[in-house]
């Protein structure tokens, strides 16, 4: 219906917090929140005034039950573990970013033999571990909630080795049509959201080897020196 507020796109533009590009337009809005798309990547994304505070997102990520006992959990990362350890040569070094309240996937990394280090901004936050380098790094369910997604993965390609690898869970924008009916975009701690063609965009700025391991999992290859 055309006086369904949940059809009624935002009003204005906004630059894009990814590519920096000045197209982003109206893509959709409900009830509570306005999304944009940028032209350029194709990053979907809610307008910062719009992100919840610190302590109301840690609030939320408190609610999470996730645990290194659970196996339902490691059997959903699996679909990013099981890729990634594949293209490991041994005694690799990883950091899990954004490993939350229950760090899981370093443990079960771990225990393939990768020694692991952990950051997590409410959780495990240790400034020293983002000055160092490592053979692999994972992000995942992380990317949709950063804030600042153009400093932050830079921060992490950064710290990764050349010839090392970054490996991405998040689930992907297909169309608008589709996102209406997308309970992703419900979560208020998701802000960011990312499709093939960010990532493609992305993978041809840092001129990574990109693989789409899934429907949801991405690995970034940096190239050697």
């Amino acid at each position: 219906m055309k006086n369904d507020p949940q059809c009624r796109p935002p009003s204005d533009s906004r630059d894009c917090p990814l590519c920096r590009a000045l197209d982003a337009g109206p893509f959709y809005q409900d009830k509570h929140r306005d999304f944009f798309r940028c032209s350029t990547c194709l990053l979907v994304f809610v307008p910062p005034e719009q992100f919840l505070s610190a302590a109301e997102e840690k609030a939320e990520y408190d609610l999470h039950q996730n645990s290194p006992k659970d196996e339902g959990y490691r059997h959903f990362l699996n679909r990013l573990f099981l890729p990634m350890r594949k293209q490991l040569v041994p005694e690799s070094r990883g950091l899990d970013f954004g490993c939350g309240p229950g760090p899981t996937l370093s443990r079960m990394f771990e225990e393939a033999g990768f020694p692991m280090s952990l950051h997590d901004p409410f959780y495990a936050n240790k400034p020293s571990t983002l000055e160092k380098e490592y053979d692999f790094i994972t992000a995942s369910e992380v990317v949709e909630h950063l804030h600042n997604p153009r400093k932050e993965l830079e921060r992490l390609w950064q710290c990764l080795r050349p010839g090392g690898l970054l490996g991405i869970m998040t689930k992907l924008v297909f169309d608008r049509q589709a996102f209406q009916h997308w309970h992703y975009k419900n979560d208020h701690t998701h802000v960011h959201f990312f499709s093939r063609s960010t990532f493609e965009w992305l993978a041809e700025q840092w001129q990574a080897a990109l693989t789409f391991a899934g429907k949801d999992v991405i690995l970034l290859g940096k190239k050697n020196l």
